[in-house]
């Protein structure tokens, strides 16, 4: 098979968990920059870093790479790429969307418009024609700018990664699955210690710890854009994947794994969203106020995503709330606690310092993600 070089986006401080990822799936990083990891691989790789990889945003297929100061020398990088290889003569492709950093073209709409004329002449002498109809399968292409420094891939996955396909209702201020996976793979918790999430929402971090547990591919329940990509990926490469996917999935139904939420109507969002993630056996919902949080256990996890006061509403009652859920982790003297908020004062009204703290950007939002470790269990015999 033919290799290429596939860029899978991340969350701004979650590097380090997608190569980890991706080594695990047995794929050489060839580079790791702010928000994304190149990989090596085949038409496999491409389908198992959709299938597989929790913490990625999507894979692109790189196309290629070249410098450009001025419109007429992003043209020219553009044409000169082999689109193709990839994209046939009745193929819909557009650039979809295109970033920029300490570039002197800066202006997402004229570079797309500009590749997408680029792309336009390259084809019209390749397959010698004056008009494409555009009606067949997509293909969508994505471009990074950085110091002058233009990266081009196509875009394999379609809706975001983080879009498993179960969360079809969701709270206010809901957590992404990807960044949800990503900070229960921070910590050392596994599927056979208790796990808490006070601030459940519509339960996108109970879920993700169920699906890890169980060994539940995230991408195993959606399409790609790239399964209509026959000339780029045979058929036949999907379903490998998706076979090898479903032969790992390991059914558990002895797991600890609670969710708790003062909103009555978000419990049933988050018991309805686990049923669609076939991990409803696997997850204790229940209405709670975080003052009543208790468990007689020991040596679980807090892994939460409590309110940051985005909202002017929530800001007068973020002391008080943090404050409570400080007084409660007390008292569950073996347990450690992980949270990701960008309220300031988190440290100050739980009434501790963290032992690590991990700057990571949720969207355009600076968060940190405090994390209070408890004592290991002891040894097992």
């Amino acid at each position: 098979m033919k290799r290429y070089e596939l860029i899978a986006p991340c969350h701004f401080g979650m590097e380090a968990v997608l190569k980890r990822e991706i080594i695990d799936l047995g794929y050489d990083v060839t580079e790791v920059t702010d928000g994304r990891v190149t990989f090596l691989g085949d038409a496999e790789a491409l389908c198992r870093g959709n299938i597989f990889l929790r913490t990625a945003e999507r894979i692109l297929l790189k196309v290629g790479a070249f410098h450009a100061e001025t419109f007429e020398e992003l043209f020219q990088g553009t044409k000169s790429l082999p689109w193709e290889e990839y994209i046939p003569v009745d193929g819909k492709f557009w650039v979809a969307k295109a970033g920029s950093v300490k570039s002197k073209l800066f202006s997402p709409s004229d570079i797309q418009s500009i590749m997408k004329k680029a792309m336009v002449e390259r084809l019209k002498d390749i397959y010698h024609t004056n008009w494409f109809s555009e009606e067949g399968n997509s293909y969508p292409v994505r471009v990074f700018l950085l110091k002058d420094e233009v990266t081009v891939g196509l875009d394999t996955t379609g809706e975001s990664l983080h879009k498993r396909g179960y969360r079809k209702l969701t709270a206010k201020a809901p957590i992404a699955e990807n960044l949800a996976a990503a900070l229960i793979m921070l910590t050392p918790w596994n599927r056979d210690r208790i796990l808490v999430d006070p601030f459940c929402g519509s339960g996108t971090i109970p879920i993700e710890a169920a699906l890890l547990a169980a060994n539940i591919a995230p991408g195993m329940k959606r399409r790609f854009t790239a399964m209509d990509w026959e000339e780029v990926v045979p058929e036949q490469v999907w379903r490998d994947a998706l076979e090898e996917a479903q032969e790992m999935v390991k059914p558990i139904s002895d797991v600890d794994i609670q969710g708790y939420d003062i909103d009555e109507k978000m419990i049933a969002i988050a018991r309805e969203n686990a049923r669609l993630a076939g991990v409803e056996h696997m997850i204790h919902f229940q209405r709670r106020d975080v003052a009543q949080l208790s468990h007689p256990k020991k040596y679980g996890f807090l892994i939460t995503n409590p309110p940051y006061g985005e909202r002017l509403e929530e800001k007068a009652a973020l002391p008080a709330l943090y404050r409570t859920l400080g007084e409660r982790f007390a008292l569950l003297d073996t347990w450690s606690l992980y949270l990701i908020t960008s309220y300031e004062q988190a440290e100050k009204e739980i009434g501790r310092r963290a032992d690590k703290n991990r700057k990571i950007y949720n969207g355009m939002l600076k968060t940190y993600y405090y994390q209070f470790m408890g004592p290991k269990p002891p040894g097992r015999k």
